[in-house]
């Protein structure tokens, strides 16, 4: 069997929806203003077929393309991460994960105290990461009482100071928050352990010790049905948490791009086939939900770099998918992620249908894909654009 390398590069868009409006997001385009405002340099993305699929500043298109190029419709109802990985993996959402853009409720609070066994919490309301942490980290060094936020996406954060809460604690509370609390209706879709160390006015976040407890995703979806097939699957990077630990024969965490491509590099020297599954979380995470431009034109150029490395280990009958989960356009008002088309480059061009594959009619012809290169029946709702 050959290997099937699929990386998601997280809040990668290229252009509004149709739909973007419902989202107030219309105008959104993220590849777009980035290497508008940037001009960053891909030339590896741009060999592949990137600058093919909008008109982009600083990526041409180019005539032979070495990969075949389209772009993603997301038809699942929400524009949040486990929303875009779920409908990669074949799962369309007709109702979206609950949000919270005024704190969580108090009987929430209130179930979530008594359960936990805390007296209280400080924040109940959407924040940045580090925002957070520096206006509550003094009070809950004081009180010991945990920090509860969320975002504009589908979460329940708690943010602990390891000198306060050891990290094991922090962890029971988010089992607690995800098995007893965040249920039914309050069923958001990761509760997030996210801890802290440091000094007042140094505080920093823990991001390796991070930790996601998603819903376990419905059957069938990809990584879990391939496995069952007797196809094996790895995660990279944050995709374990949002698949609930679940469909995987092996998996490694990561705290930043660079770490996610080397391990990356790392499986496809160790394995001859199986399929990949890759996210790639620093444009999301460090640039797009800061509204930093030049740091997620930074983040691209990173990893154009790496993709030569990456084309080095494929063989002959292998192949690569790079896409995105959904928009995180940094130059567009607030912080939250954008409703936008994302790419499609398949890798080699040969491999596919045709070398322009248009405008996919959802994202889950990838999860049709990848289970034709494996000669898999397909269960899902897509249509595939690789040749088996």
């Amino acid at each position: 069997m050959p290997k099937v390398v699929l990386i998601i590069v997280d809040g990668l868009g290229v252009g509004a929806q149709e739909d973007a409006h419902e989202y107030r997001d219309a105008g959104s385009n993220t590849a777009g203003h980035v290497s508008a405002l940037t001009r960053c340099m891909l030339p590896n993305m741009e060999a592949l077929g990137f600058g093919n699929i909008i008109p982009l500043d600083s990526v041409n298109p180019v005539r032979t393309p070495l990969a075949a190029w389209g772009k993603m419709r997301e038809v699942s109802v929400g524009k949040d991460s486990t929303t875009g990985h779920w409908e990669i993996a074949g799962i369309t959402l007709d109702r979206a994960f609950p949000v919270y853009p005024d704190g969580f409720p108090s009987d929430v609070v209130e179930e979530f105290c008594k359960k936990a066994g805390v007296e209280g919490i400080l924040g109940n309301a959407p924040y940045s990461g580090t925002d957070v942490i520096d206006k509550f980290g003094v009070e809950h060094l004081k009180t010991g009482k945990p920090i509860v936020y969320t975002s504009a996406d589908s979460v329940f954060q708690i943010a602990t100071h390891t000198d306060c809460i050891p990290l094991d604690e922090l962890y029971r509370l988010c089992q607690i928050a995800r098995n007893e609390v965040m249920t039914g209706e309050h069923a958001v879709g990761r509760v997030i352990a996210r801890p802290f160390a440091g000094d007042p006015g140094q505080f920093y976040r823990l991001s390796d010790q991070r930790h996601d407890y998603s819903l376990a995703p419905p059957y069938p979806n990809l990584p879990e049905y391939l496995l069952n097939e007797g196809v094996a699957t790895y995660s990279v990077g944050k995709i374990i948490d949002l698949f609930a630990e679940r469909g995987f024969s092996q998996y490694r965490r990561t705290k930043s791009n660079a770490e996610g491509i080397a391990q990356l590099l790392n499986v496809m020297q160790a394995v001859d086939d199986g399929f990949i599954f890759v996210n790639l979380i620093d444009t999301d995470q460090l640039f797009g939900h800061r509204n930093d431009p030049v740091g997620y034109g930074h983040s691209l150029e990173e990893f154009d770099r790496s993709l030569p490395a990456i084309q080095s280990k494929m063989g002959p009958d292998d192949v690569l998918i790079i896409t995105g989960d959904h928009g995180n356009d940094p130059t567009f008002p607030g912080t939250d992620h954008t409703r936008e088309f994302v790419p499609l480059l398949v890798y080699p061009a040969h491999r596919a249908v045709s070398v322009s594959l248009g405008v996919r009619s959802s994202f889950r012809d990838v999860a049709a894909s990848v289970a034709a290169v494996f000669g898999k029946e397909n269960p899902f709702e897509g249509v595939s654009f690789l040749s088996p």
